[in-house]
């Protein structure tokens, strides 16, 4: 089977991200794939949950759920360098792999690491890294690393499960920075107070699942298309990107089926392949044309 190619990779992807690095007024942001995004701001890089490895193909190859890849990997981890602060919602491999974690932080040394408080255990562990490396988080409790302000917000995979601290498992993270504020959800379903949660932050850019929840896969599930673009309606976001999906064959969505449900609602939106850039220069475009 042919992959689905990256609109840009390895060496050409890093010389995009390079010729911007700088830019102070407008954020610039890349798809690295599943929910994985590079955002640049000020001379900083953020990195959400990235997953650029192969181990889960290689893990489940022989099993009754192969995790058979739709699209080329965008780059070799240990290629990103000035990468300021990592993030990980929760303990999937595909939020939190340590092929991909592993070179990475050998590569940025000084880089941050932010995670879900609950979860401290597991990932030093998983990266083998010291038990106070992580920085960590929850749904009480706000961290500001290097200009960037992480706000908790629990998710729903499939349940809100806490530990016998209450601290959230499955997290999804408000980021503010500068003038801008994005939410990326982590893995989750919508939950009753949701909404209420995030409209006060004043969302500008959503990034949200939309492969669903069907338990015949025997993963936990996501909001489907129409539930990621009425959450981004529901939360006033003034632009959503989709993502989680078109990585693996068993878990994956129709992205015409979300421009369809977010054009329904009149819900602005930006569908990126990966290895594609957007810039908050949307926002001017899409004022003017308004």
């Amino acid at each position: 089977m042919n992959l689905i190619p990256a609109v840009k990779k390895d060496n050409a992807l890093l010389e995009e991200m390079d010729a911007c690095l700088d830019e102070k007024a407008s954020f610039n942001l890349w798809w690295l794939g599943q929910s994985g995004f590079l955002v640049q701001w000020n001379g900083r890089r953020l990195l959400i949950d990235p997953y650029l490895s192969d181990s889960l193909t290689v893990k489940y190859a022989a099993t009754s759920k192969p995790h058979i890849r739709l699209s080329e990997r965008v780059i070799e981890p240990s290629l990103l360098t000035k990468i300021t602060v990592v993030t990980s919602s929760h303990n999937h491999t595909d939020h939190l792999d340590a092929e991909t974690l592993t070179p990475l932080f050998a590569n940025n040394p000084a880089a941050a690491f932010l995670i879900p408080e609950a979860n401290r255990d597991f990932v030093t562990e998983r990266v083998k890294r010291a038990d106070d490396f992580p920085i960590g988080i929850n749904d009480k409790k706000s961290v500001t690393i290097e200009g960037f302000t992480f706000h908790g917000i629990p998710a729903k995979h499939n349940e809100i499960d806490r530990d016998s601290k209450g601290n959230p498992i499955y997290m999804g993270y408000v980021i503010e920075f500068g003038n801008w504020t994005i939410y990326h959800s982590g893995d989750t379903l919508w939950y009753s107070d949701m909404a209420d949660l995030l409209r006060p932050f004043k969302i500008d850019l959503a990034l949200l699942p939309i492969n669903g929840d069907d338990p015949s896969r025997g993963v936990a599930g996501n909001l489907n298309f129409t539930e990621a673009a009425q959450l981004a309606k529901a939360v006033k976001a003034r632009c959503v990107i989709p993502c989680h999906y078109n990585m693996f064959s068993f878990n994956s969505a129709n992205v015409d089926d979300f421009e369809k449900a977010a054009q329904s609602i009149d819900q602005p939106h930006c569908i990126l392949k990966h290895g594609e850039k957007w810039s908050s220069s949307f926002f001017e475009a899409v004022q003017s044309v308004s």
